[in-house]
């Protein structure tokens, strides 16, 4: 299906970074030279080598590639210059990255469970719970061991429980836009799902579907990066492929949603030039008493075009 003049499965991100020249080079998107066999460059991997920067692209299309890192001189100066020293592609999903994306997902969710709890302990009526328990126990037993096991007590059973809410919220995400990816980012116009390929495996994902609230807007989602490929720029050409989709489709802005946790995630999307316009406390009971706040994000395209 045609997404905006190019098909969906054949779209890849346009070169993003200023500083960070990112190219179509390699062969086919799986290949893998055999032991021992250094791999033939490509037309664009040759371009890059002797700094040909300008025909990368057209080279690229006959060589029929996919994004990836550049390899040429002003590549590697570059990263040199940024710490960047990841060898990953992004490129469109394709069925048989099912199970890996929704695990990428799931793990990359279940890391925010500490914060959580932290964030939880620092409301102002949970430390009164705490403090009023402990005086109380101390008060009437004149001892110092029930109190502290009580608090221990209470602090583990919290623990599990907000391990537990949290997890439903995981299942609740694999179980809603996640259990069919293909029927939901790209089954319809407008709509989208990325994965970050390094060493043969998923190791990142992104998707981007229309926004329901407002017209012409592009919601970005399930931003999610392994825990050992993370600081080597994944997300950030993550976040780029879909900045590249919105321009494609004629969007005026790219929007989305952070949870109070997500403080590398948030920092991110303020490096990649969104800018935070509202904040929000989850309209549900457990969202009130946690405190459990939404950011939520704006790229305006129309603005840096």
């Amino acid at each position: 299906m045609a997404v905006g003049g190019a098909s969906r499965t054949d779209y890849a991100p346009p070169l993003w970074n200023p500083r960070t020249l990112l190219a179509y080079v390699g062969s086919a998107p799986n290949a893998c030279p055999a032991p021992g066999r250094k791999p033939r460059p490509s037309a664009a991997g040759r371009l890059l080598a002797g700094g040909g920067g300008g025909r990368v692209q057209r080279a690229a299309a006959r060589d029929g590639v996919t994004w990836r890192p550049g390899s040429g001189a002003a590549e590697r100066e570059s990263r040199e210059r940024t710490g960047a020293m990841g060898d990953y592609r992004i490129r469109a999903y394709r069925d048989e990255d099912y199970e890996a994306a929704r695990e990428v997902f799931a793990n990359g969710m279940s890391e925010h469970v500490p914060a959580l709890c932290v964030h939880v302990l620092k409301q102002p009526w949970v430390l009164l719970v705490l403090a009023c328990t402990f005086c109380l126990l101390l008060t009437s037993s004149k001892s110092l061991l029930l109190p502290i096991l009580a608090l221990t007590l209470l602090l583990a059973t919290g623990r599990q429980l907000l391990g537990r809410a949290w997890a439903m919220y995981i299942e609740h995400c694999l179980q809603g836009d996640l259990l069919d990816i293909r029927a939901t980012y790209l089954g319809s116009r407008g709509s989208c799902f990325w994965v970050a390929e390094a060493d043969e495996c998923v190791v990142g994902t992104v998707a981007a579907r229309p926004a329901g609230a407002q017209q012409g807007e592009l919601m970005l989602k399930r931003l999610a990066v392994r825990k050992d490929y993370r600081r080597q720029g994944v997300a950030t050409a993550l976040c780029q492929a879909v900045l590249g989709f919105a321009r494609q489709q004629g969007c005026s802005a790219v929007v989305l949603n952070s949870l109070m946790v997500q403080d590398e995630a948030r920092a991110m999307y303020e490096r990649a030039g969104f800018e935070k316009y509202r904040e929000d406390v989850l309209p549900t009971l457990y969202g009130r008493l946690a405190n459990v706040t939404v950011s939520k994000y704006r790229y305006s395209l129309a603005r840096r075009s």
